[in-house]
């Protein structure tokens, strides 16, 4: 590698570095600043608040990982351009693509990095992280915020079961208002309500209270109740956590054998694992694609200097993520493709990125 890809791949890296270390302690003291007083109102342990904001900065820096990217990327090119630098080195007779190398192979150290991250250090950031918040910060009742949680749990030939609850707590294995359905063909068979379903970890099982059971007769339905009963349900704990929830907190292998079992199970929301799953492998190579904006943006000289290039990179970085997010909410939320949901803001700005580099060419 000639000392020129060293320079340029050194200032890739070291301002990549210097913006997360930058605006991750921003964050952080944001947070810190929202949420001391209930911390010490619940006079909560030093060690687990220091565990929270170590998981509280892998969840941060990867949620604005494109961010950082583009903006750093930005940053080092304006600088390199305004000092002459770039004219310097494509005078010499480099071409644009040779000058880009050492910014692909920066680009490919952050995307194996990002890729590993988001395959196992991200998912147990994201549980940590999630589970200080609802457990130490959401209100006495220690509850999920779960939006009300409807699943299928099975679809075998013309025989389905449905669970429904309107909250979970994740530490005590704990649902309120919970609703089990069974149906063969579009026919009711019977319909189990509770006030409160609690899962036990010793017996396998799960205690309903104030439990009600309505079974379909063909002239008279016939109706059981109990303040207490212990059943054997074939869902485990995890199937009442909030959809998204579950996603963010699982490995790859773990999402992907999760996939698999709401398949076969014929889960209507399934395609809210997939959009996760998919961005694992589509952030890495947003990497690549808004290195190659960034350089096409900064790398000339322009009158207004760095500030009007920071300018456009930060429009063009929000962009990506609002599209980023537009389309994976509506994938997770229809019947569209979440695989192309979750690339078509690659594929979009894949195009500006090559016919930005093709007038930075000239």
């Amino acid at each position: 590698m000639k000392i020129i890809d060293k320079y340029i791949l050194n200032r890739y890296l070291g301002t990549f570095s210097v913006m997360l270390l930058m605006f991750i302690p921003i964050g952080i003291v944001i947070d810190v600043s929202e949420k001391v007083n209930k911390m010490i109102e619940k006079k909560i342990p030093i060690s687990d608040i220091l565990v929270y904001y170590g998981d509280f900065t892998v969840y941060f820096a990867n949620l604005l990982f494109p961010i950082f990217l583009f903006l750093s990327v930005i940053w080092f090119t304006s600088k390199l351009a305004n000092n002459t630098e770039i004219i310097a080195i494509l005078s010499s007779g480099i071409s644009f693509n040779r000058f880009l190398r050492p910014y692909i192979v920066g680009a490919s150290i952050v995307s194996i990095f990002a890729l590993l991250m988001g395959f196992f250090l991200v998912p147990m950031a994201s549980k940590g992280f999630n589970d200080f918040r609802y457990t130490n910060l959401k209100g006495n009742s220690q509850t999920r915020e779960t939006n009300d949680i409807y699943r299928q749990i099975k679809n075998e030939g013309n025989i389905s079961e449905y669970i429904y609850v309107s909250n979970y707590n994740y530490i005590s294995k704990t649902g309120f208002n919970f609703t089990f359905e069974k149906t063969i063909g579009n026919k009711l068979q019977y319909k189990v309500t509770a006030s409160r379903i609690k899962y036990n970890e010793k017996t396998k099982d799960y205690t309903l209270y104030n439990y009600k059971k309505r079974t379909v007769g063909t002239a008279n339905d016939i109706l059981e109740s109990q303040e207490k009963k212990n059943q054997k349900y074939n869902f485990a704990p995890d199937d009442l956590t909030p959809v998204i929830y579950a996603a963010e907190t699982m490995s790859i292998g773990e999402i992907n054998n999760f996939i698999d079992k709401e398949r076969e199970r014929g889960n209507s929301n399934i395609n809210t694992y997939l959009v996760v799953l998919y961005k694992k492998y589509s952030l890495p190579i947003s990497a690549f694609i808004l290195t190659i904006i960034a350089v096409a943006v900064s790398a000339m000289k322009r009158r207004g200097g760095m500030g009007v290039n920071l300018a456009i990179g930060i429009v063009i970085a929000f962009t990506f993520i609002f599209f980023d997010k537009v389309f994976g909410t509506i994938a997770e939320k229809s019947s569209f493709s979440p695989l192309l949901a979750v690339w078509i803001p690659n594929i979009v700005f894949g195009i500006l990125a090559v016919y930005l580099l093709r007038n930075a060419k000239r």
